[in-house]
């Protein structure tokens, strides 16, 4: 078996405290995080003048709700500084997004900003509740035939 002196065992006792501090400590973090809201003082059975919500208040904390405060961008004509406004989106990826729309045409589907290099399936789907494509830019662009080689 390993021998340690004093000197070592007391060290090592001292690490082996420092790490159950440290765990308590997270675990009390932790439990703070998910204490719910200070209760009402009011007793239980009076509840007149109070206005809850039918179900339980957690389930409906946990449903997202979509920026409806917030105004829909119209991404077909909005230019790079106003792009650049969206959350996830800076300068770079908002001047990428204008020459893709430059060079293709008006996006008809929001999903065709999957193209634009840094626009990945996450970001896309926080950028979905902000942005519209137009009511006028709705119907596919004329766009022109791809030239095939002859053989």
């Amino acid at each position: 078996m390993l021998a340690l002196t004093p000197a070592e065992r007391r060290g090592a006792l001292v690490l082996v405290v420092l790490l159950l501090l440290g765990a308590a400590h997270d675990l009390w973090r932790a439990a703070g995080a998910r204490s719910p809201a200070p209760s009402d003082p009011s007793p239980a059975g009076d509840r007149t003048g109070t206005a809850d919500p039918p179900g339980p208040p957690a389930a409906a904390a946990a449903i997202p709700r979509p920026a409806a405060a917030a105004p829909r961008l119209d991404l077909n004509r909005a230019d790079a500084r106003e792009l650049d406004a969206l959350p996830g989106v800076g300068p770079v990826l908002a001047e990428r997004i204008v020459q893709q729309r430059g060079r293709f045409g008006p996006f008809r589907d929001l999903d065709e900003l999957l193209a634009v290099r840094g626009v990945g399936p996450r970001l896309l789907e926080r950028l979905r509740p902000r942005l519209t494509l137009g009511a006028a830019d709705s119907s596919p662009p004329a766009r022109a035939p791809i030239a095939r080689p002859r053989r």
